[in-house]
């Protein structure tokens, strides 16, 4: 016999011990003495709802009267498949002490016993914490992060633990912590895909050289082809071999470009290329911080809600938590990033001012006044004072300008366009209309100062107002006033400025985007660390 059978048939007969019945009063009590001992060592781990991982292990023991709650061998099974099982939700098992809880006790006597079923009990608090609200905590990695978490009741939570375990139902408390959307289904599945490729040995690379275009015949297209089979972009039958980059193969590159938020052009350049020769093991860590990510704020997105997918520079009207409207954004470049945060929209101004935001005014206004006296006048920008009070641009000491505030005036070329959509937040960031609407046909599109620049932004502002007083030909006679008008929403509407760097259709494709703010690697190092058991 091996080595490693060797350990399984021990690792059988602990476990076939501790089914045995041991003096069951001796076992509760060392559980209990080692319950006690656990909190007199104080709190520790994670928060469970609201209690240390230290004391939810207590309180488990206590709804159980101190029985242990591992010493049936199914049940261990049932536990141990689930926990091989978070490998599917991007998890690392052996977080969760896995190979331990796989070799039972130490010892058939009530100490290891006990110590076993102590140790077993916390990986499977763990890993159901882990699960229902996400192993990291969003704050460490964003200081500013408002979203509430997935909550229930300690009672509850250690409730539904107890039953599942009493019943022997480990799969379906293990199902019930996921979150139930059906995206986060697609990400468990493209996961699946993409593991399954690698276990295959990953995808073929493009070689560089001049780019590959419809008509070409050149021996990188017979690798291309075998790239975009290995991911399902073409069938079998068009990954025949040939150097031929046909009409058939124009149309996948163009669909793969279009999900990877590049320029749909139907020629692999240097953008396209690169994003081909990403390794299949960079993609599956990109689909893990996602999942991640999901455990966050999924269960956030229900009922009636304004989503700005900030990494894939796009925006949805939710309502009962079905897309009603969306649109192109632009976001913050990557060195003025927008927030991710919620909020709640509350009004809106047609014909705004705009009130040049005091980084813009130091770092981009101001270099541009001091370069060019006509700038102001020709932007129609008013000087205040810090009354109020218009002051004569001549009069200013641009170099050393003071307590002064920039406005520019509402109507053709103000930087907020005919519209803004506002919500609380303390970065002083909104949705608006913009006068450079060229852009959105860019495939990237981090080009303002942080706030989120909308098309066809109106269509919003009457989906948001919800009034047919405020059908397109009043927002439009309004909009022919020349003055400044807020407009307060009956009802508000929670917004949430979220970052994902993945796409998980319903039709189950995988878009990855670019991570235009580097939020990806540090979330990845986090999801890297062990945990403390």
């Amino acid at each position: 016999m091996n080595t490693s059978a060797l350990r399984r048939g021990i690792s059988a007969l602990l476990l076939a011990a501790c089914a045995l019945p041991a003096p069951a009063q001796g076992l509760r009590e060392v559980v209990r003495e080692r319950v006690e001992q656990l909190r007199d060592a104080g709190p520790s781990g994670p928060k469970l709802e609201g209690v240390s991982l230290t004391e939810g292990i207590a309180r488990f023991y206590e709804q159980r009267d101190f029985a242990p709650a591992w010493n049936d061998r199914s049940r261990q099974e049932a536990l141990i498949t689930e926990l091989r099982g978070l490998a599917a939700d991007g998890l690392d098992p052996r977080d969760y002490a896995l190979e331990q809880v796989e070799k039972g006790p130490a010892s058939a006597d009530p100490d290891g016993i006990a110590a076993y079923d102590l140790a077993t009990t916390r990986s499977y608090l763990l890993a159901l914490a882990h699960l229902f609200r996400g192993k990291v905590d969003p704050g460490s990695l964003d200081a500013q992060w408002n979203f509430d978490a997935r909550t229930m009741t300690p009672d509850q939570a250690l409730g539904y633990m107890v039953d599942a375990v009493k019943t022997g139902n480990i799969a379906a408390v293990f199902k019930g912590a996921r979150p139930d959307h059906p995206a986060y289904e697609r990400l468990r599945a493209a996961l699946a895909r993409l593991r399954a490729v690698e276990a295959a040995g990953g995808w073929t690379t493009i070689p560089g050289g001049p780019a590959l275009k419809p008509g070409v015949d050149d021996p990188r297209v017979a690798l291309l082809r075998k790239r975009l089979a290995a991911t399902g972009d073409i069938d079998a039958a068009a990954n025949d071999g040939s150097t031929l980059y046909d009409a058939t193969l124009e149309a996948a590159v163009k669909c793969f470009q279009q999900e990877q938020y590049l320029d749909a052009d139907g020629a692999i350049g240097p953008g396209t290329r690169n994003a081909l020769n990403v390794p299949v093991a960079r993609r599956i860590d990109q689909v893990r911080v996602n999942l991640e990510r999901g455990r966050w704020l999924l269960h956030e997105l229900h009922d009636d809600f304004v989503l700005v997918d900030i990494a894939g520079f796009h925006i949805n009207l939710f309502r009962k938590g079905e897309s009603v409207w969306s649109s192109r954004v632009q976001v913050g470049k990557p060195y003025r990033s927008s927030p991710v945060f919620k909020s709640e929209i509350t009004y809106l101004t047609l014909n705004p001012t705009w009130t040049v935001p005091p980084t813009i005014l130091r770092e981009d206004v101001l270099p541009k006044v001091r370069r060019d006296p006509k700038y102001l006048e020709r932007n129609r920008i008013r000087v205040l004072d810090a009354a109020g009070q218009e002051l004569d641009p001549k009069k200013v000491n641009w170099a050393k300008p003071g307590a002064i505030t920039l406005r520019q005036d509402s109507g053709e070329g103000n930087s907020l366009g005919r519209a803004v959509i506002r919500f609380a937040n303390p970065y002083a960031v909104y949705l608006h209309d913009t006068p450079h609407r060229e852009l959105f046909g860019a495939s990237q599109r981090a080009f303002s100062s942080g706030c989120i620049r909308v098309e066809n932004v109106l269509e919003l502002v009457r989906l948001l107002l919800n009034d047919p007083a405020w059908d397109p030909a009043a927002i439009d006679a309004t909009l022919a006033n020349p003055a400044t008008r807020s407009v307060r929403l009956a009802k508000s509407v929670p917004i949430l400025l979220a970052y994902w760097t993945i796409d998980v259709p319903e039709n189950g494709r995988v878009g990855f985007k670019a991570d235009i703010y580097d939020r990806d690697p540090p979330l990845l190092q986090a999801l890297a660390a062990r945990p403390k058991l």
